[in-house]
């Protein structure tokens, strides 16, 4: 192949990966909890979570519950990153998936990372699972109707191209404001130590039940079809970032009661 063929097949597969290759809340929002979270943690609790993860950081540990979901081995864990309900309802654990659900799988981690009994190969599996799924629980649309599968169906355009309401909010609105997770959570808005102990308090089932509020204010926003663009993000960036903001401060909460 001659050089000048080379060099511009070369361009055009960096061309292609860079246009195809989209983070998949999406992992620059969970990376963004994890980087809030560690800022957080008390020193006791780094110590043990270094003693699990080695070197792997929060941020980079987050997003291991989307890469496993590739491999089959682990459908088991498939249900664990959401809920349904209907927009007029409570979190109720009588009603849960019989498969799991996020705060069935959030119960879970803790139990088999708190377990004595429990090896530190399971709990370094389960502490990625729980990292990710704090996050989870903090996006609104993981907490959507059953009905779309949680926004997956409520289809939009995004900047004129084909989308769906979960995906931008997972994804397309953090992507479209071009920051990375490191400069998304150096700039997270200032909150006093008061603010913290505030939104640290309650139960994992009330910080569903809060996100749920959020959740009807997004499927009351637009309708079906609908073409989003500069002035959605205007409207919601606010709460994207407040949102990831308040799952990392809630994260490190939970990583230091568990250690």
């Amino acid at each position: 192949m001659k050089a000048k063929h080379f060099f511009a097949l070369l361009i055009c597969c960096l061309i292609n990966f860079k246009v195809s290759a989209k983070p998949d809340w999406g992992s620059t929002g969970h990376r963004v909890v994890g980087e809030i979270a560690t800022k957080y943690l008390k020193p006791k609790t780094k110590r043990a979570i270094k003693k699990l993860l080695g070197r792997e950081s929060l941020a980079l540990v987050s997003t291991f519950a989307d890469e496993i979901k590739s491999d089959r081995r682990y459908n088991e864990f498939y249900t664990w990153h959401f809920i349904n309900m209907p927009l007029d309802a409570k979190y109720d654990p009588a009603k849960r998936h019989p498969d799991g659900d996020l705060v069935s799988g959030i119960e879970q981690c803790i139990n088999i990372i708190k377990s004595e009994t429990s090896s530190d190969e399971d709990k370094a599996f389960y502490l990625r699972m729980l990292i990710h799924l704090v996050g989870d629980l903090h996006q609104p649309m993981h907490v959507g109707l059953e009905e779309d599968k949680g926004g997956n169906d409520f289809k939009v355009q995004w900047f004129y191209e084909d989308s769906n309401l979960h995906r931008v909010w997972d994804t397309e609105m953090i992507d479209t404001y071009g920051m990375t997770y490191t400069e998304l959570a150096d700039n997270a808005r200032f909150i006093s130590k008061k603010d913290i102990k505030e939104l640290q308090k309650g139960t994992v089932i009330d910080w569903v039940n809060e996100t749920h509020e959020l959740t009807k204010n997004v499927y009351g926003s637009i309708k079906k079809g609908d073409n989003l663009r500069y002035s959605y993000s205007y409207n919601h960036f606010d709460t994207v970032r407040s949102q990831l903001q308040i799952a990392g401060i809630r994260l490190a909460k939970v990583l230091n009661d568990l250690f």
